[in-house]
């Protein structure tokens, strides 16, 4: 389309842009799990919007999704080929997250750690699929102009996404009060070195995913059962004693734990809860994903 100079016309763009920035970002952050990639492809956006007579765009809310689920998907396909030389388990970056995210509940399990980690396990044109079908509401027209693809397409990516994702979702929808009380009690836990008590939270199967980055010491492989999990929690117990202090927090729309080390963010803990147990814990110590942990992030769909 053509360039757009005049400053009546940036002005405009501007407004628009604003006014959808946090719903850009969601989506975004939800096809790449990264707050700063997430930054990187709105800078993009803005850079490519910015330059479309406005004009010629009927849906300017639209027009913006999808140039940013192009620049998401780009992002994407580089960011796979960065994480398969990345040193042990990779996790989402957190975010500490605004008390509404809380309140939509298929926003928060949309951006929560567990569905996060399930959205990695697709292809790149399915997760923005899903993410924009399931999440965002958008139509299949919609959709095939974002991704390139026809509309029967699209439909065909939508259901093999929604019958993976299905599969590897959380078994139900964890109230906010369930998750605050299994985090609470798994607080006192650790806190108090009641190694009994913490088994009695783990799930036989539960699954502990460390994200050190290769920059802080963290466990380089998964660490799957309640007693190993349970065993690697407890050999840190005197250091959190100590050390460090524990702190409740709201992070991707659901109760977390902050971990603090001389009042620096040292870890942030996330959980996901099957059946009233403790199925997965994530631990991120990378401290290039920690920035987003002290302000609150605001998301929209």
């Amino acid at each position: 389309m053509a360039a757009q100079t005049t400053p009546d016309g940036k002005a405009q763009a501007t407004e628009m842009f604003v006014a959808h920035r946090n719903l850009l970002f969601t989506v975004a952050y939800e096809m790449l799990g990264s707050a700063a990639d997430a930054e990187d492809v709105l800078q993009e956006t803005w850079l490519r919007w910015v330059r479309v007579d406005l004009d010629t765009v009927l849906d300017q809310r639209a027009y913006l999704v999808r140039i940013t689920t192009r620049q998401s998907l780009d992002r994407l396909r580089t960011l796979g080929r960065r994480r398969e030389s990345y040193v042990g388990p990779w996790l989402p970056e957190p975010l500490l997250t605004t008390p509404d995210v809380a309140e939509d509940v298929e926003l928060a399990e949309s951006v929560s750690m567990a569905m996060l980690l399930v959205l990695e396990t697709l292809t790149p044109i399915e997760r923005a699929v899903f993410v924009l079908r399931e999440v965002f509401d958008l139509d299949y027209d919609e959709i095939a102009d974002a991704v390139d693809k026809t509309p029967a397409a699209v439909r065909q990516l939508a259901y093999r996404a929604r019958a993976h994702v299905a599969a590897r979702r959380p078994r139900g929808i964890v109230s906010p009060n369930e998750s605050r009380d299994a985090l609470a009690a798994f607080q006192r836990a650790i806190e108090t070195g009641d190694l009994q008590h913490l088994l009695d939270l783990l799930a036989p199967d539960v699954v502990f995913l460390g994200d050190g980055g290769g920059i802080k010491q963290a466990a380089l492989s998964p660490i799957i059962g309640a007693d190993l999990v349970a065993a690697l929690l407890t050999a840190g117990l005197p250091r959190i004693g100590a050390e460090m202090t524990v702190e409740p927090a709201q992070l991707n729309g659901h109760p977390a734990l902050i971990l603090r080390l001389d009042g620096t963010i040292d870890t942030v803990v996330a959980v996901r809860i099957d059946d009233g147990l403790i199925t997965g814990l994530y631990s991120v110590r990378n401290p290039d994903k920690l920035s987003r942990t002290e302000t609150e992030t605001a998301l929209r769909r």
